[in-house]
């Protein structure tokens, strides 16, 4: 089923992510191509994401090789039409490194635990008997469904970090940290038992209210951000789900903002081994054309009682602070987190605040989408920051990191 035609996604483009378009080639049988992969950083580069789009070319599989070393790999349909259109993978160079790689397509397929998998995704529908049927779309109409979804709203994760998006009006994103580097939701689904606490699992850390948590984009009249409401429709999609990359993506149809009716696609895609998500948001008038330059959305980082600030005021903002993160206050303690997000300038109108959040106001910038990034840490992870200058040096690192994704070049026997 195809989600509301190519010509949406086909919009959908990560300035953090190496992404080449391959020369349209072969329809059946095997096809060689050599993917060379160049780390211009003088840092090394751990699990930087690598993306080759397919062009006009029904496959099934593909294998990736550093000479006689397997690298993980999958092949996504992106607009669910049934073909599959995209290669991914992540990989780790040296400063300066270059790699040939050879990509082996093929319209054979191979089964589906040939990689293990580094990232999950899981959204769950709550029957009338309370059981939990495993979804990978969800629509409502009715808009109060709010409680229908098991963890209200499709959850992800990699080893470092899991997510979930709210499946409401506020269409927040959550956080649930880690003590040790492991997927967990698979077993605690966000919520863990006490026994499962008692052996270092992680659980929810923050509680975002009525903010807009980590990254959430909303609208803004003029005072504070507002909500993703009226609509139309709602839908959330598990699109792909590992093993080296999962993407949820959530659809509003008909949001009334700003004297217009939007369609816009929030999507939120994590690699392996990374804590930090890809946004892109995509909106469309009923026409199906770009939102007018004059329409401004926000996103930022909610507010914390006791906390710590950092920013460059120009991409990206940060904060590291301690608040209980549930309304529980007598059975859970307070926990630290740092939030950030980073929005490449083109898109960003000024720095601002409400009462809940330190916010960029963005547009569009006429190219019917708004993209940026987000990212969290917990002050428990065993393997992560412990205060917040230690957060505060990752932003900035992260920033530039983004600003130099590994150079990808394909070449053909």
């Amino acid at each position: 089923m195809k989600l509301f035609g190519k010509m949406i996604l086909t919009f959908i483009a990560v300035t953090s992510v190496s992404t080449v378009m391959a020369q349209p080639a072969i329809k059946y049988g095997k096809k060689n191509v050599f993917v060379t992969v160049t780390n211009l950083s003088d840092r090394m580069k751990v699990d930087a994401p690598v993306v080759i789009t397919l062009e006009d070319r029904i496959m099934e599989s593909a294998t990736v090789w550093d000479n006689k070393t397997e690298i993980p790999c999958q092949l996504d349909d992106m607009d669910a039409d049934g073909t599959k259109d995209e290669l991914a993978f992540v990989i780790t160079l040296k400063p300066g490194e270059k790699k040939k790689l050879k990509v082996e397509l093929s319209i054979d397929s191979v089964p589906a635990d040939r990689y293990p998998t580094r990232v999950h995704a899981q959204m769950f529908e709550r029957k009338p008997d309370k059981t939990l049927e495993p979804v990978t779309v969800f629509v409502s109409e009715t808009d109060d469904k709010y409680d229908t979804l098991y963890h209200h709203g499709p959850a992800f994760e990699s080893d470092l970090m899991a997510y979930r998006i709210y499946f409401d009006k506020k269409q927040t994103v959550d956080v649930y940290g880690k003590k040790q580097k492991r997927l967990e939701l698979a077993e605690t689904k966000w919520y863990p038992t006490d026994e499962q606490l008692a052996e270092n699992y992680g659980d929810d850390v923050l509680r975002v209210g009525e903010s807009v948590g980590v990254g959430t984009l909303r609208g803004w009249d003029g005072k504070e951000a507002v909500y993703i409401t009226p609509v139309d429709k709602r839908e959330a999609r598990v699109l792909v789900n590992g093993p080296v990359r999962t993407i949820v993506d959530m659809t509003s149809f008909g949001w009334e903002y700003s004297g217009q009716k939007i369609i816009m696609v929030n999507r939120y895609t994590m690699y392996a081994g990374h804590r930090d998500v890809e946004v892109s948001n995509i909106m469309f008038d009923k026409e199906m054309k770009t939102i007018p330059d004059d329409v401004i959305f926000c996103t930022g980082v909610q507010k914390m009682p006791d906390s710590e600030t950092f920013s460059d005021d120009k991409t990206f903002l940060g904060i590291w602070g301690t608040d209980y993160p549930v309304n529980d206050t007598i059975k859970y303690g307070k926990q630290t987190v740092g939030l950030g997000v980073c929005v490449p300038q083109e898109y960003i109108l000024r720095k601002t605040e409400d009462q809940l959040n330190y916010l960029f106001l963005l547009h569009d910038n006429n190219d019917y989408q708004i993209k940026y990034y987000l990212v969290a840490a917990a002050e428990k992870e065993e393997f992560g920051f412990k205060n917040a200058q230690e957060f505060f040096q990752y932003l900035t690192q992260w920033k530039n990191d983004l600003l130099q994704p590994v150079l990808v070049e394909l070449s053909y026997p």
